[in-house]
């Protein structure tokens, strides 16, 4: 912790509560130094163009792999040449793969009005009409059909989170590659202006309707109709944050699955296997998804950052890990545009009630941070 964090009196008994009176005094949970804004704002510029390609995908594939069971082709946006499946055999592409990973993952652990949509007799009528056009002349799939009547709509119900996260990271990845420019126009140059630019490009997307539309047989069918009422910030973005920052999924080959070891919580709620609790150092590894990421975003990112990579200790020998490090920093500083966004009150009101309501919110917040990386962050250099 830093000597400016311990020079602040801390306004509860909370254990974090130097971060939360950082907040209330309109700082971050990530340190605002030189260093660290060039490294947050170079990793989003990186993530930004990997998010590009990511969203692309997930709406391709919920758009025109729509109930197909071997999707061969599913990474090639549609452009399938020898040339680019030779590149795809040599691992010369993005890792698609980690953007399905955490569609999974907002799948699996629900939440917001995406979910709740899902199981409603609305969602049942309007997907019914376009598993019935897919399928009319596949008498395999008719005949699955009759057998197991909810299998189709669980599948349906997956491209649905396809389509759902594209749209999500469309928007983020603009916001992210819109930072970077103005931060190479000199605009940035805090971590509290990175944190205003990011809380700024989710409170202008926060009501951008989450729609689904897939065409088939020249016949468009509304899955997710805009009627349904779904909007980015708290059936996306939010969903978002709770499934891929804080929940995750268990990375396999570092626990145990058997319930009889006891290392996996029993309760979906109780999972913190997220960006913000992941470990840098197993980054590089197989079998670890966030590795699909780092070797994605090392791809693309600027030269003044991979200037300050090279000055390590290890030079390049570790830099997924370092890319991790960089990249956990700038989700703090996701959060905090997230805890602010969110907040019921303006952190700076002057009204006792109101400020006693914004205290039980950050604290809520920091309990979830408490086995984070949130310590971490504000030593590494």
């Amino acid at each position: 912790m830093t000597d400016t964090l311990r020079a602040i009196p801390p306004s509860s008994s909370h254990p974090l509560a130097p971060y939360i009176d950082r907040l209330k005094a309109g700082g971050a949970l990530l340190p605002d130094t030189a260093e660290n804004v060039t490294e947050v704002v170079g990793i989003l510029k990186s993530y930004g163009v990997v998010l590009d390609a990511y969203y692309r995908n997930l709406l391709y594939i919920s758009e025109h792999q729509f109930l197909v069971f071997f999707p061969f082709f599913k990474y090639f946006n549609g452009d399938v040449s020898l040339a680019k499946l030779l590149r795809h055999w040599q691992h010369d592409r993005i890792n698609f793969e980690y953007a399905e990973y955490c569609m999974k993952a907002m799948f699996w652990h629900g939440g917001g009005g995406l979910d709740a949509y899902l199981d409603t007799p609305e969602f049942t009528a309007h997907s019914q009409p376009a598993i019935r056009s897919r399928i009319k002349t596949n008498p395999m799939l008719l005949s699955l059909n009759r057998l197991f009547p909810e299998f189709l709509p669980e599948h349906v119900r997956q491209l649905c989170y396809y389509s759902a996260l594209g749209q999500f990271w469309k928007v983020m990845s603009e916001m992210f590659l819109s930072l970077s420019d103005r931060y190479d126009q000199g605009d940035i140059d805090s971590i509290s202006q990175v944190v205003a630019h990011i809380q700024a490009g989710l409170v202008a997307a926060a009501s951008l309707p989450i729609t689904y539309t897939v065409t088939l047989r020249n016949q468009t069918h509304e899955i997710i109709p805009a009627a349904a009422g779904l909007t980015f910030l708290p059936d996306a973005a939010v969903p978002y944050v709770e499934a891929v920052f804080f929940r995750g999924t268990p990375f396999s080959g570092t626990v145990s699955y058997n319930a009889q070891s006891h290392q996996i919580p029993p309760d979906q709620s109780r999972f913190s296997y997220g960006a913000l609790f992941a470990d840098p150092l197993p980054i590089g590894g197989a079998g670890i998804p966030p590795t699909l990421l780092m070797q994605d975003m090392r791809h693309y990112l600027p030269d003044y950052l991979h200037a300050i990579y090279r000055r390590g200790q290890r030079g390049e020998d570790d830099l997924r890990v370092k890319i991790c490090e960089t990249f956990q920093k700038s989700m703090f500083c996701v959060t905090t545009a997230t805890i602010f966004g969110l907040a019921p009150h303006p952190l700076d009101t002057d009204d006792p009630e109101q400020q006693r309501q914004n205290q039980s919110y950050l604290e809520a917040w920091m309990d979830r941070l408490l086995q984070s990386r949130l310590l971490n962050v504000q030593t590494i250099a």
